[in-house]
């Protein structure tokens, strides 16, 4: 299914001293949120996505070595809930299902950055005009445009009670699924993250190339394989129009990040067209940014499941 994502800001902006210049805002997308059927929308109806989940991490320099700062390694801590209202309509564009989305989620982060600081707040809603899907006997692809707004709360001098990314972003994504009656499945999803100026900081965050994946199999309900994802940032970082300058010890001239997941996955789909699925990530080549460990948990509920079983 495409587009099921929730917004989690894992605090990535940060304050590390008055004269190192902010990272403002994160992941607008958590990487790593789609895999199995990440380019087959399901047929016309409503549905309810459930997102649950952690991710841990230590702050990574230019060289992906640890930061030190202070003595210590700033750390972050999130656990995240989000829903996904999705409705897939019987309207056909270009012999496609079109759709409609809206995610919003509510995050808890818990962050050491020259001192430590928590919060719970509900963080940056996602919402998609449209969602195209085709459909083939082995093939499904979709694409979409995400729009991420910047509803959650977000603190200038203090990232860690922060969980908005205080800008608006704008993603337009190609997903895929290949389904061969063997029953392997190899599915991707690939987007391109366009963010616009904070405002209070004049901070502006490079663009961003990223990909989640999947390759697995099929036994009747049972799923099991691998997944993850892939992520570049393709332009600098910049403040006033101009490309953030390498610091030693910490960051790279304009500031890029990269990172690349991978862990095992699963899931099960009963007799209700109900999907469970979970999966842990471990992040590695990690540059310019946070990297740890992602742990996923996310039911996809079709409405019609909920009215059949309310009638049985």
């Amino acid at each position: 299914m495409n587009g099921l994502r929730p917004i989690i800001i894992l605090a990535l902006a940060l304050w590390i001293a008055p004269a190192v210049h902010a990272k403002e805002g994160g992941d607008q997308y958590p990487s790593g949120a789609e895999n199995w059927f990440a380019g087959a929308v399901p047929p016309p109806g409503f549905y309810c996505v459930n997102y649950s989940g952690y991710y841990t991490g230590e702050l990574k320099n230019a060289s992906g070595g640890k930061v030190n700062l202070n003595g210590t390694t700033p750390w972050v801590y999130a656990t995240f809930e989000a829903v996904r209202f999705a409705e897939i309509t019987p309207v056909k564009i270009l012999g496609a299902e079109f759709a409609v989305h809206v995610i919003v989620p509510v995050v808890y982060q818990s962050m050491n950055l020259n001192g430590h600081g928590s919060t719970s707040r509900v963080g940056d809603i996602t919402f998609s005009p449209f969602v195209l899907g085709w459909h083939r006997p082995r093939w499904h692809v979709a694409t979409g445009l995400d729009i991420n707004l910047p509803t959650g709360s977000y603190n200038r001098s203090d990232p860690r009670v922060s969980v908005g990314a205080h800008y608006y972003g704008f993603e337009p994504a190609l997903a895929f699924s290949f389904m061969p009656k063997s029953g392997w499945e190899a599915s991707a999803k690939l987007m391109y993250n366009l963010k616009t100026t904070n405002q209070a900081t004049n901070y502006h965050s490079g663009q961003e190339f990223h990909m989640d994946y999947l390759a697995g199999k099929h036994f009747g309900g049972w799923m099991f394989g691998a997944s993850g994802y892939v992520l570049t940032q393709v332009t600098d970082d910049t403040v006033g129009g101009e490309s953030v300058a390498a610091t030693p010890g910490l960051w790279g001239a304009g500031r890029r990040g990269q990172v690349f997941a991978a862990g095992p996955s699963a899931g099960y789909t009963n007799k209700r067209h109900m999907t469970f699925m979970a999966q842990w990530q471990h992040e590695t080549l990690v540059r310019n940014r946070f990297g740890g460990d992602k742990v996923w948990f996310k039911v996809i509920i079709p409405a019609a499941s909920i009215f059949h079983g309310s009638r049985s």
